[in-house]
């Protein structure tokens, strides 16, 4: 009974989320003990801009491997590496530029 209702909750949250970012960052990230903001700063620190580093995700989102992943060892041995991601090439644009919006530093310091 309790495996259904989290079944249908996880489900749910697919089902009726908001956006690309939501729907297919945010399920997986869930689970992490690193969250979305702390994996942006490494990208940051990695890529410094924007182009770069959304280019750098789409690429690590199709082909998603250890020798390009902005991660520790000590995480990726622990957590492993993600999957490859089928979505549109759209709807992962759409899900990096809400991504970058919403913790980027640029503009947003005094």
């Amino acid at each position: 009974m309790v495996k259904k209702l989290f079944l249908l909750a996880a489900l749910s949250i697919g089902v009726f989320a908001e956006n690309a970012y939501e729907r297919n960052c945010i399920p997986c990230h869930r689970e992490l003990p690193t969250d979305l903001q702390g994996m942006f700063k490494n990208y940051l620190l990695v890529y410094s801009g924007e182009e770069t580093m959304k280019a750098a995700l789409r690429h690590y989102m199709r082909y998603p491997s250890k020798h390009i992943s902005v991660m520790s060892d000590l995480f990726i041995d622990t957590y492993g590496i993600k999957q490859k991601l089928y979505i549109s090439d759209q709807e992962l644009k759409e899900a990096i530029d809400i991504y970058w919006e919403k913790y980027k530093v640029f503009g947003k310091l005094n």
